[in-house]
């Protein structure tokens, strides 16, 4: 199944409030434009609040920053902590924000930065604030992944979370938007088993042209980069669009990754059945386990997070 969507096709949000993560720069700022543009209140939830108050004073409509670092689980916490007692609900959590890193770095927890950033922080930020939703109001929560799982070799050794045994930088990029689909996919069927209205989208941008392109280092990294530019690339505005159709669009489906073909021309958002290892349930049931572990969050055993 394929749709031809454009941001004209966004359902009006009046009344809708939506967190996207790392929401300054990319397809995250393109889609809290595009979203508060038709209404909704949009949570810029970014790392940099002053580049964050920058981007949003250049932004019409109803936009609010406020600051977390995804890689310190810490940050996490207070931020779903002050989300709980100013009182705030939301409607949808475009889990976006996503880093790659050319050398191997660690959190103040101790994990490996770029799946810390990517998965880590995005599991344990959902727990911690699936009691905010409002179950009236069609709430989603959408994962944003990468066609990358299903043409490199699988990268699913998930329990070393320090990268100590290896670390490349492509390898450990693919293992975290590996980590992104099975968390997502599994975040549905829980949801579905524990009776609740929020539904988890899975969606990708292509091969879209983004700030975090400016990130390859060498020759060979930035040759590569350059021709699958040519070849591939999509403008990033266009890349953003199968984000906002998870998130806003009727015609979504979960169970499916929402994003654009291998061909540049075509502009229509494909619904793709996962193939290995995205469709791996026990593989997807062990992450979850090495999640709640890592993070100290646990959640959808009822239908409430808890801290651990």
């Amino acid at each position: 199944m394929a749709l031809t969507w454009s941001f004209d096709d966004i359902p009006d949000q009046t009344g809708r409030t939506t967190l996207i993560t790392g929401a300054t720069s990319g397809l995250g700022l393109v889609v809290a434009g595009q979203l508060a543009r038709r209404g909704a209140s949009v949570i810029m939830a970014v790392r940099d609040t002053d580049k964050g108050e920058r981007v949003r004073a250049e932004m019409r409509g109803d936009l609010e920053v406020r600051q977390v670092d995804l890689a310190d689980l810490d940050s996490v916490r207070r931020f779903a902590d002050r989300m709980h007692a100013d009182g705030r609900r939301i409607d949808v959590l475009l889990n976006n924000a996503g880093t790659g890193g050319q050398a191997r770095a660690l959190t103040p927890q101790g994990y490996e930065r770029v799946f810390a950033t990517n998965h880590l922080g995005h599991f344990a930020l959902t727990g911690l604030l699936l009691e905010l939703f409002r179950p009236d109001h069609d709430p989603r929560v959408v994962a944003v992944g990468s066609n990358l799982y299903r043409r490199t070799r699988p990268h699913t050794d998930f329990e070393d979370l320090a990268a100590e045994r290896s670390f490349s930088p492509g390898a450990v990029y693919v293992k975290s938007k590996t980590a992104n689909l099975l968390f997502g996919a599994e975040l549905d069927r829980r949801l579905r088993r524990a009776g609740s209205p929020v539904r988890s989208f899975l969606a990708h941008p292509g091969m879209a042209s983004t700030p975090m392109h400016d990130s390859a280092r060498g020759f060979t990294q930035k040759a590569l980069l350059a021709v699958g530019k040519a070849l591939l690339s999509r403008p990033m505005e266009q890349g953003a669009l199968p984000l906002a159709s998870a998130a806003t669009s009727p015609a979504a489906q979960t169970g499916h990754f929402l994003g654009f073909s291998a061909r540049r021309k075509d502009t229509r958002i494909h619904f793709d059945t996962l193939v290995p290892p995205a469709d791996d349930l026990a593989l997807a049931e062990r992450l979850w386990q090495l999640s709640e572990d890592a993070t100290g969050v646990r959640y959808l055993d009822g239908d409430r997070a808890k801290r651990a």
